[in-house]
């Protein structure tokens, strides 16, 4: 394979995305030790430490064997929002640059992913505790159904189980008087882009083995000391997994039913990403057969 050390055309970024669930980890592993990279994390919520289990990041063992960057970067109640870290990810970005002049980004989170990859400018709309307030007290639906009125495009691409970024959203609109969406202005790209992306047919069966999988492993305690440590109104307790726990732990629901509604929002959030990817980026989908293989053919003619 071609030096990266001596590829002496503009810097790279790869980049690994695909739904949830799809295997891009332990991809991203392999991948990063054979080209000896550290991988740079894009998952909108791996942002946040003491929610390892939950947010299925790294596990000690697989950080051990390759260097992982952008992970527990806040603590749950002090919330990062998009401009806020694509400022942090593209100095990441910029170092590795000029340290091997390739980056390795890996993640399910689209938007972030676009927005590190074209160059995308969030607006600059600091936070307001006032009006979240109040978005907090209109609640969950009523905040949907303004933001799908405001800026439709935003909401579209927004779940509608995630408070955090609804708000936001509408944060955006109220302060600036502008949909979100026709804020994102773009700078110049300064590199060259490849976008590989796993998307496996038995996505079903693996995010139901997952979802097993963080239920058995301490979802339920990691769950327990956030809602200790930080009550149960943190945004981030409402996310997928952690808000069935929670709803499980307050006597809601039972705990097959939190399973069975992990299981369902975990495949409707894998249904959004293929969509995004599929409509928003330029995949190289690997061959599920051999997919390291197929990634190093491609990152190799691209370096050549």
């Amino acid at each position: 394979m071609t030096s990266i050390l001596t590829c002496k055309k503009l810097p790279l970024i790869i980049t690994l995305i695909g739904p949830t669930a799809s295997g891009k980890t332990d991809l991203a592993i392999a991948l990063a030790q054979c080209l000896n990279l550290p991988i740079l994390s894009i998952d909108s919520r791996q942002l946040y430490s003491e929610m390892e289990i939950g947010t299925t990041q790294p596990t000690i063992s697989q950080r051990a064997k390759v260097q992982h960057e952008l992970l527990g970067l806040r603590k749950p109640n002090d919330p990062i929002n998009l401009q806020e870290f694509v400022k942090v990810a593209s100095r990441t970005i910029q170092k590795e640059h000029e340290r091997r002049g390739v980056a390795f980004l890996v993640g399910g989170s689209g938007l972030y992913v676009k927005a590190l990859t074209n160059s995308i400018s969030p607006p600059a709309v600091p936070p307001h505790t006032n009006l979240r307030d109040q978005l907090e007290y209109l609640g969950k639906q009523n905040c949907n159904e303004l933001l799908h009125i405001a800026d439709p495009t935003s909401a579209n691409r927004i779940d509608s189980q995630d408070s955090l970024r609804t708000q936001r959203a509408l944060e955006v609109i109220y302060t600036t008087g502008k949909p979100l969406s026709m804020q994102q202005g773009r700078n110049v790209i300064s590199w060259r882009l490849l976008e590989l992306g796993l998307d496996p047919g038995a996505l079903r069966q693996r995010v139901q083995k997952r979802s097993i999988s963080l239920y058995k492993k301490g979802l339920v305690e990691e769950t327990r000391r956030l809602i200790n440590r930080y009550g149960r109104d943190l945004p981030l307790l409402k996310t997928i997994g952690y808000g069935e726990i929670c709803r499980w732990l307050f006597g809601e629901i039972d705990l097959k039913t939190a399973l069975i509604i992990t299981i369902h929002r975990t495949l409707q959030y894998a249904k959004r990403q293929r969509t995004w990817f599929y409509h928003q980026h330029e995949v190289l989908w690997l061959n599920e057969a051999n997919p390291l293989e197929h990634a190093l053919i491609a990152v190799e003619h691209v370096l050549e």
